[in-house]
């Protein structure tokens, strides 16, 4: 796959598309309306609340909304109950509409841009000369205005469900895990930069990390009638723990093996890590096309090779002549590893079960009906 074709580079151009469609949609509706300000508040609220899903677009559109509605509704109170006639008075009204305002943004994203709406109703009001509930319901209106422009492209121009880009966000996770994976193992047989290691766990961390931003994305989804998926929450947890294994087989593998248990098992941890590198491409692969996980049978073999020679070497009395240090990573590494066998049945139920909902994702998505859905619901 050329990078150019690759689903990441589809997703950038679809959504280049609706931002595009977007803005010129509500700047059409504005001048169709002959709204006031001339689309000063609705194109600028059109362009921020869209986003890559269909359930970001949601989520960014509702609190967008509280946060306009709360803050020129309170700015409005301040304002009539509050006389500022002049720049002190102004002065006084924008602190005691702000501080009350910037407290609550900084307990709940919702009402991020109220304290913005209120310094917009307050400072325009106060240079053009207009009421500011006036000023207030205008803003109201084009924000409206800009929302059910976003809301409309996202359903409308190429739909992009957060529900299926949480499946290539997760694939993603799992292809950097496989690239990652044999680097990291490599650490028991050349002496490896940490700040190298460090860099790898942390582009994991981030993969990880994005997906789960993906999957809160589809919270809102499941309040309009987009095709139902299986619990993302269970796959992100998987995803964490395969994470937590890598951090732990890194630090087993801070140092190479003294040259006596490189021999014995260094054949071996190549088997497990290439194996385990397969078996994760295999479940990328799987996952983006709703399959069955691959089988772990290599790796499951590979593991008991790896568990049946450190108990070979036990019982021959050689493991003593190790430092404490290695004998410690050693077994350190053989306990990651279990919990990696582990991790990776936990991650086949995953894919067992996206497998399984296939029927229902392939039926035909209708945007349409799911727009008067989301609309009915908004207005109820």
């Amino acid at each position: 796959m050329t990078h150019q074709n690759s689903p990441l580079s589809r997703s950038r151009l679809r959504f280049c598309l609706q931002a595009t469609v977007n803005a010129l949609l509500a700047f059409g509706l504005v001048h169709v309306l002959a709204v006031p300000w001339h689309g000063l508040w609705a194109v600028p609220t059109a362009v921020v609340v869209i986003q890559v899903s269909i359930g970001g677009s949601l989520k960014a559109t509702a609190e967008y909304t509280i946060g306009t509605v709360v803050g020129a509704v309170y700015a409005s109170m301040v304002a009539a109950l509050v006389p500022h006639p002049t720049d002190l008075g102004l002065a006084i009204v924008l602190a005691v509409a702000i501080a009350p305002l910037a407290y609550a943004a900084a307990v709940s994203p919702s009402f991020r841009v109220a304290p913005v709406t209120a310094v917009l109703v307050l400072m325009i009001s106060a240079q053009i000369g207009e009421a500011p509930i006036e000023l207030a319901f205008n803003r109201l209106f084009e924000v409206g205005i800009g929302a059910a422009a976003a809301i409309t492209v996202s359903l409308l121009v190429f739909p992009a469900p957060a529900q299926v880009l949480e499946l290539e966000e997760a694939a993603r996770v799992l292809e950097r895990m496989a690239r990652v994976l044999p680097a990291v193992m490599a650490g028991f047989q050349t002496k490896m930069d940490p700040m190298e290691n460090l860099e790898r766990q942390n582009e994991i961390r981030e993969a990880v990390h994005a997906f789960e931003e993906v999957a809160t994305d589809a919270k809102p989804e499941r309040l309009v009638p987009v095709p139902a998926q299986p619990d993302p929450a269970v796959l992100a947890r998987t995803l964490l723990r395969l994470r937590h294994d890598l951090v732990m087989i890194g630090r087993a593998a801070s140092a190479p093996l003294s040259d006596r248990l490189a021999a014995r098992l260094g054949p071996i941890l190549e088997q497990i890590s290439a194996a385990a590198r397969d078996h994760l491409l295999a479940s990328a692969s799987a996952l983006m096309c709703r399959r069955t996980a691959a089988s772990t049978v290599l790796v499951d073999a590979a593991l008991a090779a790896y568990m049946s020679e450190v108990a070979s070497i036990e019982i021959e009395g050689l493991m003593q002549g190790f430092s404490i240090e290695e004998r410690e990573r050693v077994f350190a590494l053989g306990f990651a590893l279990q919990k990696t066998q582990q991790n990776f049945s936990d991650l086949a139920r995953c894919l067992q079960e996206w497998a399984q909902n296939s029927d229902r994702t392939s039926k035909p998505f209708r945007p349409s009906s799911l727009l008067r859905r989301t609309w009915l619901s908004t207005l109820h």
